[in-house]
């Protein structure tokens, strides 16, 4: 019991934007950060506390989980941290929170694209960065990320920020595939086919499709089944109804695609449940989970895909190691400022 409440102390404390200063050494339990909602992981944690007995801690924030791990140091009670795209994964390495997941399990659920050459990021699911396009004004089915650049898009097209971790990750691939001079001009001119100035979110570009202010927009393909299901916000599910998928390069490289993923702390106190975490996160059941609940793609292979994912359409993935992309995101970023991306197409 002694134990139990250390660690309840750690994360209340860090709920509340207080360092922990006692680490949470606790027999039966794992303490997770995550940036992932609660309610899209609880099913997980709910089925590995079902098979393992291990009871699950979390604390969730929308920011600022790894510096905080960072501060914390060795009095941290984080065993695991829980985000989304592999530029938050490779900044946890880079900010040097992480250790290395030695796994023959994990080696053998997760393809090596979809993992840290030094084992410091393992990636959970995956999502591609794909096309709405209007049902009413865009015949074409098939598309190209290059595509995007062609002048018969003008004042066509909509988006997030390109600050945005999802929109520098797509960027850092153009870099990766084709080098720095050719996806500058291939950015400057997506800037000058924009509809507008880069605002609001993946669902909100959607909204702007259905609303009639552009044709197609660039987005993240869970967040279909999100307006599909969205019964609180119902006029979302007419958004939806408006646009098809259309999965870029599905005729030669693959579309770009990102991950949620998982590192273990470098100072984890419960060092032997986060492996057991980590890995039962990799198994097929909880891959099935994932792919059910919350839209997203599987990485484990032999998992299938929900039926609502697949009725979008076939998705073939880049192969481009993740790890290769992130490599980029300082010079995708170091890009979009330079063209003037944010300030829309009169920049």
């Amino acid at each position: 019991m002694k134990h139990y409440t250390r660690a309840v102390a750690g994360l209340a404390l860090l709920a509340s934007g207080v360092a922990a200063g006692t680490p949470a050494l606790a027999d039966g339990e794992v303490n997770i950060y995550s940036y992932r909602q609660p309610f899209l992981i609880q099913p997980l944690l709910d089925a590995f506390t079902k098979e393992t007995g291990i009871k699950t801690n979390v604390v969730f924030s929308d920011k600022g989980l790894g510096e905080r791990i960072a501060a914390e140091g060795e009095n941290s009670p984080a065993d695991v941290m829980l985000t989304v795209d592999i530029g938050r994964l490779d900044g946890a390495k880079q900010l040097g929170i992480t250790a290395p997941i030695s796994s023959d399990v994990v080696s053998a659920n997760i393809p090596a694209e979809f993992r840290d050459p030094e084992g410091n990021w393992i990636g959970l699911t995956s999502r591609a960065r794909i096309i709405y396009a209007s049902k009413e004004r865009v015949e074409q089915d098939t598309i190209t990320y290059e595509e995007l650049a062609d002048p018969k898009w003008r004042g066509r097209i909509c988006t997030r920020s390109g600050q945005h971790d999802y929109t520098l990750g797509l960027i850092a691939s153009m870099i990766a595939h084709h080098g720095e001079e050719k996806a500058e001009e291939w950015l400057a001119a997506v800037r000058d086919n924009l509809a507008r100035k880069p605002t609001g979110n993946d669902r909100a570009q959607v909204k702007s499709i259905f609303a009639g202010e552009c044709d197609i927009s660039i987005g993240n393909t869970y967040y279909m089944g999100a307006m599909e299901t969205n019964e609180k916000e119902p006029e979302q599910k007419d958004w939806a109804a408006s646009v098809k998928i259309l999965f870029p390069n599905s005729d030669d490289r693959g579309s770009h695609v990102n991950l949620s993923g998982v590192v273990m702390a470098k100072n984890a106190p419960n060092r032997d449940n986060a492996v057991k975490l980590i890995e039962f996160l990799t198994s097929h059941d909880a891959q099935a989970i994932y792919a059910e609940t919350n839209f997203e793609y599987p990485v484990t292979p032999g998992v299938t895909v929900s039926e609502r994912v697949a009725s979008w359409g076939t998705l073939k993935p880049d192969t481009l190691p993740l790890a290769d992309v992130a490599n980029y995101r300082k010079a995708a970023s170091e890009m979009v400022d330079r063209v003037g991306f944010d300030e829309g197409p009169a920049s």
